[in-house]
């Protein structure tokens, strides 16, 4: 039996959105976020992708534990989803972001907006060590 090839990130990202797509074109937008996040979860799973639903990760300060962040989602350990029912992104949601994937450690990361008419979504890859870890890219 052979092993399945890993999905590159791109192509894991793309799956993702496609996902999130699908629960966006069913039930349009206007619902509550919790709403969103339980569809994806169904879709994600009949993606037959893998993930950890509501990861809490402690938010470090001098090796002092200070409080903790919170995901929607970690896909297959390696791309951070986080979901917003809104009217709009602003810098807020998108810095935010940027600071989720350096405090969980993570390369790529989709933030998902479901409360406009259609789906707004970014795709963050990280490039740098350092703040700024990531950019927000199209």
């Amino acid at each position: 039996m052979e092993d399945e090839p890993i999905a590159k990130p791109a192509d894991l990202t793309d799956r993702i959105v496609e996902c999130a797509r699908t629960v966006h074109s069913i039930l349009g937008w206007g619902f509550e976020e919790i709403i969103y996040q339980r569809a994806l979860a169904l879709e994600l799973e009949k993606a037959g992708l893998a993930f950890s639903r509501d990861v809490d990760q402690p938010i470090l300060y001098d090796e002092i534990e200070v409080g903790a962040r919170h995901a929607d989602f970690l896909v297959e350990e390696r791309v951070m989803v986080c979901l917003k029912a809104i009217p709009a992104l602003d810098q807020y949601h998108l810095t935010a972001m940027i600071n989720d994937l350096h405090a969980y450690q993570m390369e790529t990361g989709l933030l998902f907006n479901f409360g406009e008419k259609s789906l707004k979504w970014k795709r963050f890859v990280k490039t740098h060590k350092e703040p700024p870890p990531a950019r927000a890219v199209e």
